[in-house]
């Protein structure tokens, strides 16, 4: 890095699911040096342990009173970020069909939110040389002062379509309906919802490959730091 100390970048990247919010991240925060951290992949994991430990996902006050429970440890190494729960490597059974139809219900709790906000401000606090944040409220709640903040969007046809092939099973109007029903659920929610911030500079992703995309935020960061 120039002069030796430059200033850690703290950059936000948030958006709804299938605009390629998650390989944009990591290959951001490889090739700038940053640490990278998958806010989304915490709240799977916390829903995951509450799925594991019979807590009824239905029923906010269990969620509530359990919220405090499980520990939870992110890795932030993009080129292998990890996540354990309880020391059980969860990066695999967290993305099932079963935690992903429920996480959205137990991220609405405050209690979910709060816990797991805190972990992710510490996370960001001590990156030494900045990290790049994504998920759904990171830019409005979690890290409102933020070095840079991005809002990725694309069509619902564009989202689902990658989507299902991530997804591999799924035929693409499956996916875009449980898509739109995620984003009604998280936009809607009382406490942090899925939303852009003021100061966000939003990429539509529709029409861009994933190389276009990560280009276009690794410039808008490179500007950032060199301003700071």
């Amino acid at each position: 890095m120039e002069n030796g100390a430059a200033q850690p970048v703290i950059v936000a990247i948030d958006g709804p699911s299938g605009t390629g919010k998650s390989s944009t991240s990591k290959a951001v925060a490889a090739q700038l040096g940053l640490s990278y951290l998958d806010t989304g992949a915490q709240y799977r994991a916390i829903t995951w342990w509450m799925v594991s430990n019979g807590i009824d996902t239905d029923d906010p006050a269990s969620i509530a009173a359990a919220a405090g429970k499980p520990e939870i440890i992110s890795g932030t190494d993009p080129a292998n970020p990890t996540i354990t729960v309880d020391g059980t490597d969860v990066s695999g059974p967290i993305r099932t069909q079963e935690v992903t139809s429920k996480v959205s219900a137990v991220s609405a709790v405050p209690e979910v939110r709060a816990r797991i906000t805190e972990l992710q401000r510490s996370l960001a606090a001590s990156a030494e040389t900045g990290i790049v944040v994504e998920g759904r409220d990171i830019g409005t709640t979690v890290l409102p002062d933020a070095d840079l903040k991005v809002f990725l969007t694309a069509s619902p046809e564009a989202r689902a379509a990658r989507r299902s092939g991530e997804l591999k099973s799924t035929d693409v109007h499956t996916t875009r309906e449980a898509l739109l029903k995620r984003d009604h659920a998280d936009s809607n929610r009382k406490t942090s919802p899925l939303a852009k911030a003021d100061d966000a500079v939003e990429v539509d992703t529709t029409d861009l490959t994933l190389p276009q995309v990560i280009e276009c935020v690794v410039t808008l960061v490179e500007e950032k730091r060199a301003a700071k």
